[in-house]
């Protein structure tokens, strides 16, 4: 970073893949963001490091240019956003940044070695964040000074396309820290979802037992990975990119949910099964989904029947994306 150009605004700490993604992220964005390599290198290994990660970001963009999201003759533009700081430049660096993304491997000696760097040079009313995927932002919040500008925000690969990042806040997070979280990343296009200090965020405790699921299938040999993937994608990958998982629970009926729990429950594994008892609840009370007015949503100044088309119309649209559409034929078949 040139001594006389001012720090950028945002700072990822942690100069590896999850660091790189952040940073391609916001330099897609129009951004500068510093990439904070706070190891002790030698020259040889520095310059490594550098060569691996302009390496990185321009064959991410380059392959966006391919795929036609962006223009070739733009990557230059894109990647020289990308300023990778040394440890001796980091202080500086870390003044500069209003938002703060921790990114260094998962062991809390490593986070505690970052948040001293992180602590000692940001200003008091930078947004402290960790990309942790395993660490709760409980424990992480104790190594933070001013812990209510600090919150845990998780981020799906690669990070430069998927649009989600969760942001997992602990008791003490500050409401206008998070909301100004949530506007800052809705600036660069990402859509933030909220959870408190759970294990697994959101996205990865559903899909680690749906992907545990499909492995124990393939174990059991139920059906191949083949068939199983085909089942995923175009079954239900498709379903619930039209509808939420929630959503998804109400436009059937929790009733099937429930009926469908019970069955599995005697015929395959009793723990995996159960239903919760939140879904015995709403069964008990005639909460059953959109069929009764009522479930996780509350549908009694919804038009059901506008709300069925738009359900309709992701799901078409998702049939056409995945080319599998087909128009009615123009015969009767024999």
């Amino acid at each position: 970073m040139a001594n006389d150009a001012k720090p950028p605004r945002f700072a990822a700490v942690g100069a590896g893949r999850m660091g790189r993604g952040i940073a391609i992220a916001f330099a897609y964005a129009g951004h500068r963001i510093a990439l904070v390599d706070l190891r002790v290198r030698s020259d040889e290994a520095w310059q490594k490091l550098r060569d691996e990660v302009r390496a990185e970001v321009d064959a991410s963009l380059a392959g966006l240019a391919q795929l036609g999201v962006l223009e070739a003759a733009q990557v230059p533009s894109i990647a020289v956003r990308v300023e990778l700081v040394r440890l001796d430049e980091a202080p500086r660096a870390l003044s500069g940044a209003e938002l703060v993304f921790e990114g260094v491997p998962e062991t809390m000696d490593a986070k505690r070695d970052a948040f001293e760097h992180i602590n000692r040079h940001c200003r008091d009313d930078a947004i402290l964040t960790s990309t942790t995927s395993s660490i709760l932002v409980t424990q992480i919040a104790a190594l933070v000074k001013k812990p209510e500008r600090f919150l845990n925000m998780h981020w799906l690969n690669p990070a430069y396309v998927i649009p989600v990042v969760e942001l997992s806040t602990h008791a003490g997070t500050d409401a206008a820290v998070l909301a100004r979280t949530k506007a800052l990343m809705e600036q660069i296009g990402k859509l933030p979802v909220v959870c408190g200090p759970t294990p697994g965020y959101i996205v990865p405790r559903l899909q680690a037992l749906v992907m545990n699921e499909a492995a124990r299938m393939v174990e059991e040999g139920a059906a191949t990975a083949e068939e199983i993937d085909k089942a995923t994608r175009y079954g239900l990958g498709l379903r619930f990119a039209a509808l939420g998982v929630v959503e998804f629970i109400d436009f059937g009926g929790a009733d099937i949910l429930h009926h469908a729990s019970r069955e599995m429950s005697a015929s395959i594994d009793p723990a995996r099964y159960a239903a919760p008892a939140i879904l015995d609840r709403m069964m008990a009370s005639g909460q059953l989904g959109l069929k009764s007015g009522s479930g996780f949503y509350d549908y009694a100044d919804r038009d059901l029947g506008a709300y069925r088309r738009d359900v309709l119309a992701r799901t078409l649209g998702m049939l056409r994306h995945a080319g599998l559409w087909r128009p009615p034929a123009d015969e009767t078949q024999p």
